[in-house]
């Protein structure tokens, strides 16, 4: 019922004015603001002298540091403790199960070097489902307009499987509420070597794939090798930046159509792709507001330095005017599609794929996600770079000292050289960087993996 309330609602605003979507913001602003002030300890404080009505742009900005630092007071219900949070996720047996029997957890990456976990209510997952199910693209075939729910395809989720990051969660809690999709929705690691990924998509045939830019560049190569020999119709991009070289690439290996959407751990669906190609905003869920780095507004048109948040769909853990780190550029044009929703640009996640040398001389890819995922889950690292040298040197840069740096330089090095040995690799050698100040971009956010020159 909830959810079918917010599909009507998803479905009304895509056919209303730019007016209608600016007065459904206010309305929901206000009720998150009154939520806020009453049910969180920390915004109460932190938004002292603030009323549901006050105007957003006057309000201070808060970081995800910040919020988790003062988890339990910012969360608006009691039961919510981080402590035990913390211990939920990690438990992987209890990926996609409902905590407290009503919330859905998930954690996230250390991309800005503090990891966060994010609780969503009921309501929040409608409004992510009614915008995924209804705004995702416009159908361009009479099967989508048959099933737009994909009913009938067999989708492979490819990316991190081993902890509770969103995706997969999300893949999990559908698996478990609608048990006959086992066998037509399945989540693989980007961990595992990329023979043995190759051979479970050919044994599985989707007809849709999930995935990042860079790990769909990686299909698409083998691909060509002939190694991969499925025939999506589609695949679905996002978590990292999407470039047209990129697209291009993968739909000419793979024959099917790219279709890219922006999201985040704080919101899950944030953006989505018109049948023009363009990336529309949600703004009837969440406000985005592109700042430069005192946080004042950008004009529109003019890329930002980063992008504060507004979540207006999640009452247990409000998110205002919160510090997302994507740069973002806000186009006033309208869209040729007809949509009322705003046209966006985003730079977000950029890393690199790093190619290795293998153990037969042969060339071996390994995705950034898969190696930053190493060194957060094996090795408890989240504020770091790490650098090729050349086909066998890695170079580590953190930024920690004396025996803290060596005992985190000691787990990375021995995450890194597993991992690569289990990806087929020479041995890997790793240089470490320690007290050095990991070098970030102007929003603050690291490009964490990078790959030598050439």
């Amino acid at each position: 019922m909830r959810l079918s309330a917010v599909s009507l609602d998803v479905l009304s605003a895509g056919r209303a004015t730019r007016h209608a979507i600016a007065a459904r913001q206010k309305t929901r602003l206000a009720s998150l603001l009154e939520g806020a002030l009453r049910s969180s300890r920390f915004y109460r404080e932190h938004l002292r002298g603030a009323g549901p009505r006050t105007p957003l742009a006057s309000l201070p900005v808060v970081t995800r540091g910040e919020l988790m630092c003062h988890f339990d007071d910012w969360v608006t219900d009691p039961q919510l403790k981080l402590d035990e949070l913390r211990a939920f996720t990690a438990d992987p047996s209890r990926i996609g199960e409902p905590y407290h029997g009503k919330y859905m957890v998930w954690e996230s990456s250390g991309t800005s070097g503090q990891p966060g976990i994010f609780v969503q209510d009921a309501q929040a997952m409608a409004v992510y489902d009614a915008l995924e199910a209804l705004r995702r693209c416009t159908p361009q075939s009479l099967l989508r307009w048959m099933d737009p729910l994909y009913l009938t395809e067999r989708i492979a989720f490819v990316g991190a499987t081993g902890g509770h990051f969103a995706s997969h969660v999300s893949i999990e809690r559908m698996r478990q509420l609608n048990p006959w999709m086992g066998r037509a929705v399945q989540s693989f690691s980007i961990l595992q070597p990329t023979g043995e990924l190759v051979a479970a998509l050919n044994d599985f045939r989707p007809t849709v794939i999930a995935t990042y830019p860079t790990a769909a560049a990686l299909m698409a190569d083998e691909a060509d090798r002939g190694t991969l020999r499925v025939n999506p119709r589609e695949v679905w991009t996002g978590g990292e930046t999407l470039s047209p070289k990129v697209r291009r690439r993968v739909e000419q290996a793979l024959g099917c159509t790219v279709r890219n959407s922006y999201g985040a751990s704080e919101f899950l669906t944030m953006g989505w792709e018109c049948g023009h190609g363009q990336m529309h905003l949600n703004a009837d869920w969440v406000i985005l507001e592109p700042v430069d780095e005192q946080h004042r507004p950008v004009p529109a048109g003019q890329p930002s330095c980063t992008t504060l948040l507004t979540h207006l769909a999640n009452p247990v853990q409000p998110l205002i005017r919160y510090d997302l780190d994507d740069q973002l550029t806000v186009h006033t044009e309208p869209c040729a599609c007809g949509s009322p929703l705003p046209v966006i640009e985003v730079r977000g996640r950029h890393d690199d794929p790093l190619v290795m040398a293998g153990q037969h001389g042969q060339p071996v890819t390994l995705l950034p996600l898969a190696l930053t995922t190493v060194l957060e889950d094996d090795a408890g690292v989240f504020d770091f770079q790490l650098c090729q040298k050349n086909d066998h040197t890695l170079v580590l840069r953190l930024a920690l000292t004396g025996d803290e740096a060596e005992c985190a330089m000691a787990r990375c090095r021995a995450a890194l050289k597993a991992f690569a040995a289990l990806q087929g690799l020479k041995p890997v050698q790793v240089l470490e960087e320690s007290g050095q100040p990991v070098r970030r971009g102007r929003s603050g956010k690291v490009c964490r993996v990078i790959a030598r020159a050439d």
